[in-house]
């Protein structure tokens, strides 16, 4: 898995080109299907990648914590909310309460796993987002998180095995 990290961002930077045109694409023609579609590659590559053989999105990343993962994560920390913020998190430059250190102060790095994996932030939870409806709209944060994420890599990739874009056909109109 190390070596995958290691290639991992040279691998994205060198798919983003194709990946920006590839989804532009999809945003203009988006099949009926494509959450369906999603769904399906983040369950096939899911059933195969264990996210505790990398654990690099918490390594390398922070995700954003709501007013309502802050209030739950200090409750389950025995903390006033105040204090929690305080010792774990920042204001980003667009305004988003996000952790003060990587890799994550809750992570595990023996084992990659998860302090307050039960009560962790809905961004974390929902993470790397490649089920999540509505697909197209987060292209963008798709796109950035193959750099940090193999799985997300590979569904892209997959993504466009299964639905792939003619480049340059002409549609005939009768």
């Amino acid at each position: 898995m190390e070596k995958r990290l290691e290639q991992l961002p040279k691998l994205a930077e060198q798919a983003k080109k194709e990946n920006k045109k590839y989804f532009a694409n999809l945003k203009r023609r988006t099949p009926k299907n494509l959450d369906y579609v999603m769904q399906e590659l983040h369950d096939e590559e899911f059933a195969k990648t264990d996210c505790l053989d990398c654990g690099n999105c918490c390594k390398t990343t922070s995700p954003i914590f709501t007013d309502k993962d802050i209030d739950r994560i200090s409750k389950h920390l025995k903390m006033k909310v105040a204090d929690f913020v305080d010792t774990y998190l920042q204001r980003d430059s667009d305004d988003f309460m996000v952790l003060k250190t990587a890799p994550c102060s809750f992570l595990d790095e023996s084992d990659n796993t998860c302090f307050i994996y039960d009560v962790r932030p809905k961004a974390c939870a929902d993470y790397p987002h490649t089920d999540r409806r509505k697909f197209i709209q987060i292209t963008d944060l798709t796109i950035a998180n193959t750099f940090v994420c193999p799985a997300t890599y590979n569904i892209v990739e997959a993504l466009k095995e299964r639905l792939p874009y003619e480049y340059n056909k002409k549609v005939r109109r009768k």
